[in-house]
Parts: structure tokens; C-alpha cells; sequence
């Protein structure tokens, strides 16, 4: 079944991100025949298992660190560019910068194998990713549309203009809760106020407007390759009402569900993308035809925190349009967490075998062994995910987590996405999105919510309501080992079986 992914909710809470790496490949530098760079530590497992004493392999994301934001260091650019082959999940499931630095550093002949795309080949099967936080105001993105050509190469935004009464504040908050600014109006425009975005993806960000009123922002794009060249491709000026400014006469006023500023490289314009909450379309409007509304219930205040005074006096008033999800989170159109359903792993898992035997024809014979025996326990693994999910009783296949990485999980083993709880930063959940939670875990009659080790430390409003609510607070892993599970096949076993614990209790 497809899960339904509804009632989401953006509550605040707090990410901790720890610098321990994963551990080595099975020979040690130097004595295998491969050296072998993967983006993610699960990656790393499945390469592991194929390669055996053969690949010497390394990932670059460590065992506790997200892939959607973390941000490559020196060390990982050497081993790239010292390594035979680099996997990648793709997808865009990694931090752009990540992607950058792999073209930027590996040598060109080496193979860069993004092992998600492609997947249907290998015998495994993608889903779309479908965003609905449940905010009570316009969730707003920046989108690029339309392909670059060139490895690595990406679209730079660049804000040029801003007519209106008060100052416009963009920024990102990484996952350790730091803003990064991307845009401020307070200073003029320059080259520092834009970003960067591969093709065909999108990412959420903060709009902070410092007094109410109509604002005008004019934006331009470029193309830009690793070797420096750049492209224009066009511009335009989006129309935000900020705290109940009325709207122009005769214009599409769009105040709630999710949207993005889109640049489309093809048309050389900037759009307004939206889905239509009737039919769950997408639907492009020029931005002449659109104005963004910042309602009155946006309103909050400036953070006290030192690391938001570019915003300006703490507790002054602002209106904001936020982030809703933390880090850099830039992804397209398809789910990229597809490890969650096992059936994925296997199809990883042969085209590994694949790559690794046209990199290394001599140790074909050892990766076909490895990878044969490696599937096989990859289909019992399946089978007992899902004799050990069956055990759930069908009222209670409801899941509401910490982050939006199950839905493979939810389609392969047949539960449902009641909801995921996500952070928004610098921003306290408003007293509807606490009501919104406790009433689908109350209504829905879940038995227990899902934290992820690695956002637990932000997990405080979930486990309050849960606690609330008489509901069990349990554990689950997304996109990250940690120091109790170092390997996928422990992985999904721990997820199915804390799965099952949690969601088989017949009462709250």
C-alpha cells in the first residue's frame, strides 16, 4: 500500500551531531586491491560486504552525522581523491557540498556511481516524496528546475532588490541550530546574498521581514561548472503582504501548504511552484500572477540568542515564513531514504557487485561469492521484517517520527505515516501544531512515536506530548549508525523489532 503521508508537524527541538567516523574496510591502506570512498556509512556496509578483503572502504558522512548536512573536511577531499571508485546514495540525498567535493577532488577516471538512480534495473523500486508539514502558515522554498550541463555543476541565485518597509532576513539553521545567513537586506545587495542548488532540487529556508507591508524581491540566476564558467539564465520579482497587508487586486494569494521560488533554466524565469491541495498536482504560476502572504500569525519576536542579532534587538517583532526542517535539506521529486525497504538493499547491493568487477575484473570470482552470500541473508532479513512487522495489529500501523525517512519502510512492510515531527529553528511550536499532535496520536489511537538517536536530543516537544498522551517514546534509525549499531542488516532487525514491541501494545 502507499503510505498516506499527512499531518505532519513542525515542532522545535534541538540535533546533536558527533564527530566519531566509521571504522575501515577490511584490509587496511595500501593492501587491498580497491580503495573504495562511499558518501554514507550505510553505503560503506553494503560495499563492505561485497568487497570484502579486496576494498579498503571509508565513508565520508560518519557513523552519528546526517548525509543532508554535513559538511565534508579536508581529510574526506584527500581520501576521494586517492580512492579507485566513490558511491554515493543520490537522489539528492547528500548535502550538496558533498557532491561538489567528490567531482571537485576524485580523479576524473574515476567512477562516481550515485546507486539510487538507476535503481529499477537492479530490481528495486523508487517512491515519490510528497512534503506536508501541516503548518499553519505558507511553507516556502527555493527551487532550481530544468538540467546543467556537467558533472557537479549548479544553479547560484543571486537577490539583487528589495522594495519595501522594512529589512528581509533569508537564512538556513544547520543542524546544530546555527544560522547561516543567505540573504540580509540591511547591508544592500551584493555577490554574498545567494546560494547554490544542483539541478532539479529544492531546499527550505527561513524569510524573516522585520515590519508589516508589501515587499518586493528581485532575484537573478547563473549557471556555474567546476572549471568557473558561468551562464545568466534569467531573473524576476516575487510580491510578499506581510502582517495583513492587503494583497493586489486580481493576484493568486498563496498562504499555506508548501511552495517554492523557482528558477527554471530552461524558460530562463522564475516561477512559483505550488501543489494543489485538491488534486496533489503541481501547478507553475508567473510571479506577476502571485503574491506570497506572511499572515499576521506569523508574528513572533527575535530570538535572545547571540547567534540571531543580524535579525535585530531581541524580542523585537518579526514575521516569519520558517525553515521547518533542519539543516541544509536539498532533495527533488523522489524519496531518496529507498535502504528502508530491504528489497532496495538487494538492488544496491547487485549493482555494487557490478561496479566493483568492472574496476577490478581480477576479483570478480570474490565479489560474486561475497555478494551471493550477502543477498541471500539480505532475503531472510526481508522475510523476517516482515513476518516480525506482520505481528502488528492493523489498528496500530500508524508511525510519527522525528524525520520524514520511512516512507519505503511504511510501503514495503505495509504500515502508514501518521505523521513526522520536525524541527523548526528558533521557533517555538505554536499552541494549534501541540493541538494538531496530540489529536492525531489521540484520534489515530498510536501507540507509540519514533525517535531517531541521532535527533533525540531535539525530541523534547514529542516526548512531552507523548508522555502526554500515555503513548510509548521508542527508537528507530534513519539515515545514521551509532555506537550500538554499526551494520544495516542490525539496523532494519532493530527497527522491525522495536517496531513491533512498540506498535503491538493493545492499550495506552
Amino acid at each position: 500500500m502507499n503510505p498516506s503521508r499527512t499531518a505532519a508537524f513542525a515542532l522545535g527541538s534541538v540535533l546533536l551531531v558527533s564527530g566519531c567516523a566509521g571504522g575501515p574496510g577490511g584490509r587496511s591502506a595500501g593492501k587491498a586491491e580497491l580503495t573504495v570512498s562511499t558518501t554514507t556509512a550505510i553505503v560503506a556496509d553494503l560495499v563492505r560486504n561485497v568487497g570484502g578483503e579486496r576494498v579498503d572502504v571509508a565513508s565520508v558522512v560518519p557513523h552519528h552525522g546526517d548525509p543532508h548536512s554535513y559538511e565534508p573536511s579536508p581529510g574526506d577531499a584527500a581520501r576521494v581523491a586517492r580512492s579507485d571508485l566513490v558511491f554515493s546514495n543520490g537522489l539528492l540525498l547528500e548535502e550538496p557540498g558533498i557532491t561538489k567535493m567528490i567531482h571537485t577532488n576524485a580523479p576524473k577516471a574515476t567512477p562516481k556511481v550515485p546507486l539510487g538512480e538507476g535503481l529499477e534495473q537492479y530490481g528495486g523500486s523508487v517512491i515519490r516524496l510528497t512534503e506536508d508539514l501541516g503548518l499553519d502558515v505558507l511553507w516556502l522554498g527555493w527551487a532550481v528546475e530544468g538540467e546543467v550541463a556537467g558533472d557537479g555543476s549548479h544553479v547560484r541565485t543571486t537577490a539583487t532588490a528589495l522594495e519595501g518597509p522594512g529589512d528581509l532576513h533569508v537564512y538556513l539553521t544547520d543542524t546544530l541550530g546555527t544560522p547561516q545567513v543567505v540573504v540580509d537586506s540591511t547591508d544592500g545587495f551584493g555577490a554574498e546574498d545567494s546560494f547554490t542548488l544542483p539541478p532539479e532540487a529544492h531546499t527550505h529556508v527561513n524569510w524573516a521581514f522585520s515590519e508589516p507591508g508589501t515587499y518586493r524581491l528581485t532575484v537573478r540566476g547563473q549557471t556555474e561548472t567546476l572549471d568557473g564558467k558561468t551562464t545568466p539564465i534569467g531573473g524576476g520579482t516575487v510580491t510578499f503582504v506581510v502582517g495583513g497587508a492587503p494583497a493586489p487586486a486580481g493576484k493568486t494569494v498563496l498562504d499555506g501548504g508548501h511552495a517554492d521560488i523557482a528558477l527554471d533554466t530552461g524558460t530562463r524565469s522564475v516561477r512559483i511552484r505550488s501543489d494543489d491541495p485538491a488534486t496533489g498536482r503541481r501547478v507553475h504560476r508567473s510571479t506577476d500572477a502571485v503574491v506570497l502572504s506572511v499572515p499576521q500569525r506569523a508574528r513572533g519576536t527575535v530570538p535572545r540568542e547571540d547567534a540571531y542579532r543580524f535579525l535585530g534587538r531581541p524580542g523585537a517583532d518579526l514575521w516569519v515564513l520558517p525553515q521547518a526542517v533542519l539543516g541544509r535539506h536539498v532533495h527533488g521529486d523522489t524519496d531518496p531514504h529507498t535502504w528502508e525497504d530491504v528489497a532496495n538493499a538487494e538492488a544496491y547491493v547487485r549493482r555494487i557487485e557490478g561496479e566493483l568487477t568492472k574496476a577490478d575484473p581480477e576479483g570478480r570470482a570474490t565479489y560474486e561469492r561475497n555478494a551471493a552470500r550477502y543477498l541471500k541473508r539480505l532475503a531472510g532479513l526481508d522475510d523476517e521484517v516482515a513476518r516480525t512487522l506482520g505481528q502488528v495489529p492493523q489498528k496500530n500501523r500508524k508511525l510519527i517520527t522525528t524525520h520524514d525517512a520511512f516512507g519505503y519502510l511504511a510501503h514495503a512492510y505495509h504500515l502508514e505515516i501518521a505523521g513526522f515531527v520536525v524541527p523548526v529553528p528558533s521557533r517555538e511550536p505554536s499552541a494549534a501544531e501541540i493541538a494538531r499532535l496530540r489529536a492525531t496520536i489521540r484520534d489515530r489511537e498510536v501507540p507509540a512515536v519514533f525517535v531517531e538517536p541521532n535527533l533525540a536530543a531535539r525530541a523534547d516537544v514529542l516526548r512531552r506530548v507523548a508522555e502526554d498522551e500515555g503513548v510509548a517514546v521508542c527508537t528507530i534509525y534513519g539515515d545514521s549508525f551509532d555506537d550500538k549499531v554499526h551494520d544495516y542488516v542490525s539496523m532494519m532487525r532493530h527497527n522491525a523489532n522495536e517496531l513491533a514491541r512498540c506498535l503491538g501494545r493493545e492499550g495506552r
